[in-house]
């Protein structure tokens, strides 16, 4: 018998507080899906730094966020999608980001070179997705449709197995 993902949505404006509500509640679904605590940790963190950038660049605040825990033989899958609407200067850096995490094969080498470029910043850290990528240990993609921005952020865990 195939298992059916597990799922959930929600289109929010999203403040500080209501990012730190959202972590806890995740970190507690996946704690009853996913074995391993550092993977929850992982997770749970993936999820705040997306729904952080959601805060600082959506141009109408609205944001949109999916989680899928998709059952499989050996391994299930995390999926965590992110839609909000961006004006053209954060479509553009966001587009520059995944353009320079595709030149970069190692995630945690690519995490250091940003950091190290972050230090000469003088307006935020620019790290939010590249830390996803390396300290999540999630693969990355991206869609832009007009002023609509959608991030993937998906990784592979092995699951709770059911008593």
């Amino acid at each position: 018998m195939t298992e059916t993902p597990t799922a959930f949505e929600l289109t929010f404006q999203p403040n500080v507080e209501l990012i730190s509500i959202v972590r806890r509640f995740l970190s507690d679904f996946y704690e009853r899906m996913i074995e391993d605590h550092d993977t929850v940790s992982r997770i749970a963190l993936a999820t705040h730094e997306l729904l952080e950038n959601a805060v600082k660049y959506a141009s109408d605040g609205a944001t949109f966020l999916s989680v899928t825990f998709e059952p499989g033989g050996t391994s299930s899958t995390v999926s965590i999608r992110l839609m909000n609407r961006a004006n053209a200067e954060h479509i553009a850096a966001v587009a520059t980001i995944f353009e320079e995490m595709s030149l970069h094969d190692d995630p945690f080498g690519h995490y250091q070179i940003a950091m190290a470029r972050s230090a000469k910043r003088k307006v935020g850290s620019g790290l939010g997705l590249v830390r996803v990528r390396a300290e999540g240990e999630m693969t990355m993609s991206h869609t832009i449709e007009d002023d609509r921005v959608t991030i993937l952020a998906q990784t592979t865990v092995t699951a709770r197995r059911r008593s």
